[in-house]
């Protein structure tokens, strides 16, 4: 890979650190750019997930308050997004790069989609969540997760491994709808949950396939760097103004790819 490749992929993973720790989105960026660059998709893909994990890892710790009281929850929808992420990976892998090829383009315009909707559904669920506190009084403070709400969770890490742009809004959704709690708290599990997700896949698309090293050895040092450094200066846009850069660079890549 060319000297002038390398850069590209520094660059894009920067950007994609920064919109994922102000927006999210990042795998929107990078999955295309290394498809253009001529990395086979399957390949892209992993290197893409591999790449930008280092910039999940701050979220994480910012949610430890809200984390804290969940101890119950979080141990149960663990073990579903193991079990969910394992079969994402394992679902990816076993896809033929035709298949997957064919599947790319639409992918990316849902994730696009996914994301484009994520105002729209965040004022949704808090009013939901709020009709919620005015019929009971108060917000219950019970740890027991219901079967829809693990089905619904194992269903967003069995994407969140095979494509995963996208996965954060559709976790929070998933949540919101099943699990009666703060929108916050909710948020700080989603945020908990993606970093398992993406480690699960992670490890397993490291032991069983073969990734491009030279790709994740500048994606995820330039992820991270755009996760501390640029996510700080991405913060002084506006999240609507990000958000909208990225859903219209994923629609024309999508449209590109599906030509």
């Amino acid at each position: 890979m060319s000297f002038e490749s390398l850069l590209i992929i520094a660059v894009a993973g920067f950007l994609a650190g920064a919109l994922n720790a102000a927006a999210g989105g990042g795998t929107l960026v990078t999955f295309p750019v290394l498809i253009w660059l001529g990395v086979p998709p399957i390949t892209a893909n992993i290197s893409s997930s591999v790449g930008l994990l280092p910039g999940y890892l701050g979220g994480g710790l910012a949610y430890r308050r809200e984390l804290k009281v969940q101890k119950k929850r979080i141990a149960t929808f663990s073990v579903v997004s193991i079990i969910g992420g394992v079969a994402g990976a394992l679902l990816l892998l076993s896809t033929s790069e035709s298949i997957f090829n064919g599947l790319v383009p639409f992918l990316v315009l849902g994730s696009a989609g996914l994301l484009a909707s994520q105002p729209f559904l965040s004022r949704q669920l808090k009013k939901r969540q709020a009709r919620k506190n005015d019929m009971s009084g108060q917000l219950p403070d019970s740890k027991d997760v219901s079967t829809w709400a693990q089905i619904g969770v194992l269903i967003a890490a069995i994407y969140g491994t095979y494509f995963g742009a996208g996965l954060g809004v559709m976790l929070l959704a998933v949540l919101a709808l099943t699990v009666n709690d703060e929108l916050q708290k909710l948020n700080g599990l989603k945020t908990l949950l993606s970093l398992l997700i993406n480690t699960i896949g992670v490890f397993v698309f490291v032991s069983t396939a073969s990734v491009n090293w030279a790709i994740i050895g500048v994606l995820a040092p330039s992820a991270f760097l755009g996760g501390t450094v640029g996510g700080s200066i991405a913060r002084l846009l506006p999240p609507t103004v990000l958000r909208f850069i990225v859903v219209a660079f994923a629609l024309v890549s999508g449209v590109l790819l599906l030509a």
